[in-house]
């Protein structure tokens, strides 16, 4: 199995930082969408893919217009939602790493399942600020979900600290933010 993480395109609570870091539900700007309608050329997606996607506006913009003419399932799921890298012990979750209200989600994005049997904690609050033996226990838990689909390839679209935060658990090396990828870039891990 392949897991291909791929972060959003530009969104625009990073437009004037630090002050955009307060919007709730930031969306993609003119040019996070261009940078993602060229993944379809870079990174087709086929019917054989599963295509697992954060549960914030951003995000899920990112892959409604990357799949828009595939057929691949889809699921939000809040295990690759928003992750402070470096977790900070005290840290709060800023307005614009909020998930989306699932009401909302299901709504705007319908042709998005919902990953099922996880807490209403998750959905509400995620992982942004969850101390470390948490999140690696979790992270356990979604691998074994990525696993079950028994597919070759599974494409994760998620956030720079939440990307870095599996990579390293996964591939057991440190990595810093040095190691963020840039919008609507991608990094491939083997199983």
């Amino acid at each position: 199995m392949e897991l291909i993480f791929v972060r959003h395109g530009q969104g625009d609570h990073t437009e004037s930082m630090p002050d955009s870091l307060q919007k709730t539900n930031p969306s993609l700007t003119r040019e996070g969408i261009k940078q993602v309608e060229q993944l379809r050329s870079k990174l087709p997606l086929t019917s054989e893919d599963v295509l697992i996607v954060s549960p914030t506006l951003r995000t899920l913009q990112t892959a409604w217009i990357w799949s828009e003419k595939a057929c691949c399932l889809k699921f939000a799921h809040p295990l690759v939602g928003p992750r402070i890298f470096p977790v900070r012990p005290a840290a709060k979750t800023l307005p614009c790493d909020e998930l989306m209200d699932t009401d909302k989600l299901k709504d705007d994005f319908p042709t998005f399942e919902m990953a099922e049997n996880l807490s209403s904690v998750l959905w509400s609050e995620g992982i942004n600020v969850l101390p470390e033996t948490e999140y690696r226990k979790l992270t356990k838990e979604f691998i074994a979900y990525c696993k079950s689909f028994k597919r070759e390839k599974i494409y994760i679209v998620s956030h720079d600290g939440t990307i870095t935060s599996y990579r390293q658990t996964i591939l057991e090396e440190p990595l810093t933010r040095e190691d963020f990828l840039g919008e609507a870039h991608w990094s491939r891990v083997k199983f």
